[in-house]
């Protein structure tokens, strides 16, 4: 009994890494953008004008990741950023026309799928889930681990799979 609940554990743990790939790659071929390259452009969006600190603290990213992940979306002319005029030290970020242009034709994003159901779910199912989710990062090794994956902070081969 034990090991038919962890094999369908497993399967179902297989099941959500094939959904996040598949939604991976679509977004690539529509974008050319990373899950978290999306994320990070989208927040930038909202703010009007941000900082990197800002960013990383609000998708709980590390400050390496999103300098990576800023890079990368300057490099591609989705996002600028400048000096601020009031501290030299602070950058500050704002979306370009073209970085708005993207994330009109981006699909519809698992997170942002995600998050819609789940807040439809009861408070006491989410605070379930959580807890599992969190046990199971901590079954994992996981609970330590920065929530960007190392993948998203450059370019997708689309050769690959």
């Amino acid at each position: 009994m034990q090991d038919e609940i962890a094999s369908a554990a497993l399967k179902a743990i297989r099941r959500i890494l094939r959904a996040s790939e598949q939604n991976t790659r679509k977004l690539a071929a529509a974008t050319r953008l990373t899950p978290s390259q999306l994320l990070v452009l989208k927040e930038i969006d909202q703010r009007s004008e941000t900082t990197p600190g800002a960013i990383a603290a609000a998708l709980q990213f590390s400050q390496p990741t999103v300098t990576n992940i800023l890079d990368r979306l300057e490099e591609l002319g989705l996002v600028l950023r400048q000096r601020s005029e009031r501290d030299r030290r602070q950058m500050l970020l704002r979306i370009s026309p073209s970085g708005k242009g993207t994330l009109d034709a981006a699909p519809d994003p698992l997170q942002e799928r995600f998050r819609q159901e789940f807040s439809a779910l009861l408070p006491w199912e989410q605070a379930m889930m959580l807890a599992g989710l969190e046990r199971l990062g901590q079954l994992l090794d996981a609970s330590e681990i920065d929530a960007a994956p190392l993948i998203d902070t450059g370019a997708i081969d689309r050769n690959v799979g």
